[in-house]
């Protein structure tokens, strides 16, 4: 992992646009690779989600006139491009590439359709034998909340501190959705959307996009921004385990101590965290799993300010998936806020003197089967 690191980022800003899919991808490949000091012509390793059914990345390589030696279109949900970062490392390493772009555009909100909400086609995925009981991604993650109350004694009030850190850290980004403050009792007075979360634990529908270039070591010393280093990188997926798997255990669980090990730092030496936050369970399962607290102690863990610029772990600094945006899959954005994060590039939302961030990404849903996939990241 060591050989190789990240070179240039882009968030495209728009939450509602009328730009295409593939229009906010060129934009955003575009400025992230002059962020780098590269051009198109340097790209000869490429990284998307397989959004088209059937042909993956094909039609962006068309469209951005790619010709690459190596590509990936990997899609395991939101954690996808956290896991791109991975592959690309991997494929630097090997010299299959040198300059890998990985790209993600999405509609979702000016196109009217919020993932994981429509119904999906039988015989399609596996979830048609769970979809006849009328599931839905908010209500599986709202099972998964409701067994960690029941368990644990969690309550609203200690999910809602979640949602306020991510508002108060909108409030700092120009780009976010929503940035006016909101506190504890606004979060658990919203309406009810699936017992026990509320509207203000749920993450926002957004358009959006963006672009993260990894290169080879060796290119370091002509880019325009200093280098960020990959620390460690690990992958998982947790499913059913044809019923026999603790749903109260995510993939974190796995991915968290191989990448700490990997990187060879603590809990303490990481200075902000970017978690996937689809919701606020989402969250506090994930800092339990990773370690940052023990199984069952993560409504403690958040209170008082912990997760908040100037607490002793800061996370999601740009407003998150639950303020800032959240087009459908969001790892992209959970790798871009790090980096800028490390080149001390965020301003009023800066971390300060801040070295070592870690990455979790999350996709599909807590209460059936879900992705993993965390990196640490470090300062030149």
């Amino acid at each position: 992992m060591r050989s190789a690191v990240i070179a240039g980022v882009y968030e495209f800003p728009e939450r509602t646009t009328t730009r295409s899919v593939l229009e906010i991808q060129a934009l955003s490949a575009r400025a992230a690779l002059a962020d780098a000091g590269l051009a198109p012509k340097d790209v000869n390793g490429y990284f998307t989600v397989g959004t088209n059914p059937g042909v993956g990345p094909l039609a962006t390589v068309d469209y951005l006139n790619l010709h690459p030696t190596y590509i990936d279109g990997t899609t395991i949900g939101g954690s996808s491009f956290v896991a791109h970062v991975n592959h690309a490392a991997a494929a630097i390493a090997e010299g299959r590439c040198r300059v890998a772009l990985i790209t993600y555009g999405s509609t979702a909100r000016s196109s009217g359709i919020a993932v994981g909400t429509r119904e999906r086609i039988a015989g399609e995925y596996v979830d048609q034998f769970e979809g006849l009981y009328g599931i839905s991604t908010v209500g599986l993650y709202a099972l998964v909340a409701q067994r960690h109350m029941h368990v644990f004694g969690t309550t609203s009030a200690q999910l809602a501190e979640i949602a306020v850190a991510c508002r108060r850290h909108a409030g700092l980004n120009p780009v976010a959705l929503y940035r006016e403050p909101i506190t504890v009792d606004d979060v658990v007075k919203s309406p009810m959307i699936s017992s026990p979360l509320h509207l203000l634990d749920c993450c926002v529908i957004t358009d959006g996009g963006g672009a993260v270039v990894v290169v080879h070591p060796d290119l370091a010393r002509d880019l325009r921004t200093p280098p960020v280093r990959l620390l460690a990188s690990a992958e998982a997926i947790a499913h059913t385990s044809a019923g026999h798997r603790d749903y109260l255990v995510s993939a974190a669980a796995e991915t968290g101590p191989r990448a700490f090990a990997e990187a060879g730092v603590t809990h303490d030496d990481i200075d902000t965290a970017m978690i996937y936050d689809s919701f606020t369970i989402t969250v506090l399962m994930t800092l339990e799993d990773l370690g940052f607290c023990k199984k069952g102690e993560g409504g403690r863990f958040v209170e008082g300010g912990r997760l908040q610029l100037g607490g002793a772990l800061p996370i999601n600094t740009d407003g998150g998936g639950l303020s800032s945006n959240h087009p459908g899959m969001r790892g992209i954005f959970l790798v871009i806020e790090a980096v800028k994060q490390l080149r001390g590039e965020c301003g009023d939302r800066q971390v300060k003197d801040c070295r070592v961030a870690l990455v979790h990404g999350t996709g599909g849903t807590l209460g059936t089967r879900h992705s993993g996939a965390t990196l640490i990241l470090g300062r030149a």
